[in-house]
């Protein structure tokens, strides 16, 4: 495959990609749904009337909205035509889009003009606990190694609900917050600023058709209800958690925000990556079985730039790989109580570790729980993030010749507000 416009072999976005997105421009303030392909975004309304496919004749209103939501609850089928269809049309062998200049100047817009947004109007959120490694070593500080996984960690996915109004866009500053913190386990609590603001390594996936109440969605059918996926940054305020935590778990150390990257990886780009799941023992319940490869080789990487520094340098470099848990086992285990999902709701992986120190996807682990300093270049450490701090997390796959990506996801953190 090969398309009429020019991309580099370094971008995120060839033609084996186009990744769906939302955005906006300087001359047009409206929203609207996009597939990005090179330094470009193809502007989806404006070319809707080119999907003549069986199931998008009738469906090319769901390329006029605002976002992606429609889309994602018309199926597998329909997002397979849309993307033979986008192939297409951007293909050097096809003069549809290629051969006219009015079309291409109305339809194509720089990336670097645009302003992104969230994909998908989120209605709830849900992150697991799904790396081994990094349940481990959270874990083994606190608990020590022989007590590090609870005991129903390899029995089912282990999740919470997250807050889905504090989900944000790449590139939203986040603020560090206030809160109760226990600094002495021998004294009362104090308020006042985070002091352990962290981040978190993960990916997420979007539902595309949602599924009834009382009817779970079966582990044979889970596939047919995950759209794509996009890179996170569950920020976490460490010592607020750390308080607060017991008995119901993570509350206000993690709904200060949520950064997601804007562009939507569909699984139909991401299937060339195939890799063996992650060896389970014990042997899953059926409702949680599958012997089909649902685990992909996604490299990721996190650095920090500090205030002022022009630089960023590299801290973490994971992989998706290490996922003991699938996908497809989150979403069947999420609804065997009968749970409804809706398209547009998130669904994410936890903190995503690997099995060496460079690959530990937050500072709680780089650190070790504050007990030794991260480099971060220009002769700068730290054990958490400070005020100023930009976190840059990246992800992309490996074909021959070319890479399937996400492109950014980045935050920065603000100082907190002041106590009154």
């Amino acid at each position: 495959m090969k398309s009429f416009i020019e991309v580099s072999p370094d971008s995120h976005f060839p033609i084996e990609n186009l990744p769906y997105g939302v955005f906006s421009t300087p001359d047009n303030k409206t929203p609207r749904i996009g597939v990005a392909i090179g330094d470009l975004i193809l502007d989806l309304s404006v070319v809707c009337h080119l999907f003549t496919g069986p199931l998008l004749k009738t469906q090319q209103h769901v390329f006029e909205q605002k976002n992606l939501n429609m889309f994602m609850a018309l199926g597998r089928c329909a997002w397979s035509e849309a993307r033979t269809t986008l192939q297409q049309l951007l293909s050097q062998d096809n003069p549809c889009l290629r051969d006219d200049a009015q079309l291409r100047a109305r339809a194509l817009v720089p990336q670097n003009s645009a302003t992104m947004h969230l994909p998908a109007e989120i209605g709830d959120y849900t992150d697991f606990y799904s790396s081994l490694d990094h349940a481990t070593n959270v874990g083994t500080m606190f608990r020590g190694r022989e007590n590090a996984l609870m005991p129903n960690w390899k029995y089912l996915p282990v999740g919470y609900h997250g807050r889905a109004s504090s989900l944000v866009v790449s590139g939203t500053p986040i603020r560090r917050p206030n809160g109760q913190t226990r600094p002495k386990d021998d004294e009362p609590p104090t308020f006042g600023p985070c002091r352990l603001m962290d981040f978190e390594l993960e990916m997420a996936f979007f539902v595309g058709p949602g599924n009834t109440l009382g009817h779970p969605i079966s582990i044979k059918d889970a596939e047919n209800h995950i759209f794509g996926m996009v890179l996170m940054n569950d920020w976490s305020a460490r010592d607020i958690q750390k308080w607060e935590y017991v008995p119901l778990g993570p509350f206000l150390a993690k709904n200060l925000g949520t950064t997601i990257s804007p562009w939507v990886v569909t699984m139909d780009a991401l299937k060339p990556f195939l890799v063996d799941n992650f060896p389970q023992d014990p042997v899953p319940f059926p409702y949680l079985a599958h012997n089909d490869k649902y685990n992909f080789d996604i490299r990721l990487e996190v650095a920090i730039r500090s205030e002022g520094s022009e630089k960023a340098s590299t801290v973490c470099k994971s992989n998706f790989r290490y996922m003991y848990w699938t996908m497809k086992q989150q979403l069947a285990h999420h609804t065997i109580t009968g749970c409804n999902t809706r398209p547009g709701d998130l669904l994410a992986s936890g903190t995503i570790s690997g099995p060496s120190e460079e690959s530990f996807g937050s500072m709680l682990e780089l650190s070790w729980r504050g007990s030794k300093t991260v480099d971060i270049g220009g002769g700068a450490t730290r054990k958490f993030l400070q005020d100023g701090d930009e976190v840059i997390m990246t992800a992309f796959c490996e074909g021959d010749g070319y890479k399937v990506g996400f492109g950014a996801c980045t935050g920065k953190v603000l100082p907190a507000h002041p106590l009154q």
